[in-house]
């Protein structure tokens, strides 16, 4: 059973800067390509970045571009969503997702998800 972990969500002020990382267990990431979504209260899920197995292919939401960077580093089978200039608008719980091969920003895309971790950005 493929398996994701996030961390790296917490509390940070406006302007301030997070680094979520979401990491594999039981399998390789290597041919996964991963997405990353939030849900915020009352809201629906929705996509933030995806990146494709190798990473050649990327994809982030409008409202992220240029905020948010999304990276990979197979050999520690993790992947990365660094968020920079936060608002309070990205105040979330974030989760990774993870189909074969291909970026996706859809979540009906996606099989396997993790629990999640919260993202809140308040003064």
């Amino acid at each position: 059973q493929l398996q994701l972990v996030e961390s790296g969500g917490g509390l940070v002020q406006p302007g301030g800067s997070l680094r979520l990382s979401c990491t594999a267990s039981g399998f390789t990431l290597d041919h996964y390509g991963i997405g990353w979504f939030r849900q915020a209260p009352g809201k629906e899920r929705e996509g933030v970045s995806c990146i494709s197995a190798g990473g050649g292919s990327t994809n982030y939401a409008g409202s992220v571009k240029g905020r948010f960077t999304i990276s990979r580093d197979n050999a520690k089978n993790t992947v990365y969503l660094q968020m920079n200039s936060l608002k309070p608008e990205d105040t979330a719980i974030y989760y990774c997702a993870a189909r074969y091969v291909y970026c996706s920003m859809d979540a009906p895309d996606f099989g396997s998800w993790g629990q999640g971790t919260q993202v809140t950005v308040s003064s």
